[in-house]
């Protein structure tokens, strides 16, 4: 991986390319993210560069990320990350990963934590069948069979059943870039993102790139 940044989702709109074909797209508001550590095999053991995002106020750090920030010297962030770059020697403590990293027609991988909706039904978290509508069928939207009798006299493990839906870190891949928007620190990607708004995003060159 040689290119990585974090951003903050400012939710989804459409734009026309020259063309005049409409493309749905997620407004990421990403970096600039500011080396504060670098990684290295000799002191670490592994290569890695470690950066900080979103600035607050000193009161809201606690101290050893605090110390963090004062040895490298830059503004205090809300957000710290590792990253394994093949280059990251070629990082400098204080150096800025800006969204001008990427540009239109790079492919991406987006993670974040996905939308929490709390206890759901089997129908809605794993899009199991109903049962008739109808008013004597008494069976509508129950999960259904949960397994055999006596034989094996107990549920399988990974049955399907309703509990806690969302809020797990997802990953989608292989999304495009369609546009950056240098003076904004903006980047707008085809498709769908996971999360909230507000919510921290990680853009990472996807793995699925050249197959």
């Amino acid at each position: 991986m040689k290119k990585a940044i974090l951003a903050t989702k400012v939710g989804m709109t459409q734009i026309f390319n020259e063309d005049g074909v409409l493309t749905p797209v997620t407004v990421l508001s990403a970096g600039p993210c500011v080396v504060t550590q670098v990684k290295t095999e000799e002191k670490d053991g592994y290569s890695a560069v470690q950066v900080g995002f979103s600035d607050i106020r000193e009161k809201l750090v606690n101290k050893p990320r605090k110390g963090v920030f004062d040895k490298a010297g830059v503004s205090y962030k809300r957000y710290i990350r590792e990253f394994r770059f093949e280059n990251s020697a070629e990082y400098n403590v204080a150096d800025e990963i800006k969204a001008t990293v990427f540009e239109a027609g790079d492919k991406v991988d987006a993670t974040a934590i996905a939308k929490g909706k709390g206890f759901q039904g089997a129908i809605k978290r794993l899009g199991q069948s109903r049962g008739p509508m109808a008013h004597g069928s008494k069976f509508h939207r129950h999960q259904g069979s949960n397994g055999a009798c006596s034989t094996p006299s107990r549920v399988f493990k990974g049955k399907g059943m309703p509990g806690h839906m969302g809020g797990k870190q997802i990953t989608v891949q292989n999304l495009e870039v369609v546009k950056v928007l240098a003076d904004e620190n903006v980047i707008l990607v085809k498709g769908a993102v996971p999360g909230p708004k507000k919510a921290l995003v990680t853009i990472k060159e996807t793995v699925k790139a050249g197959k």
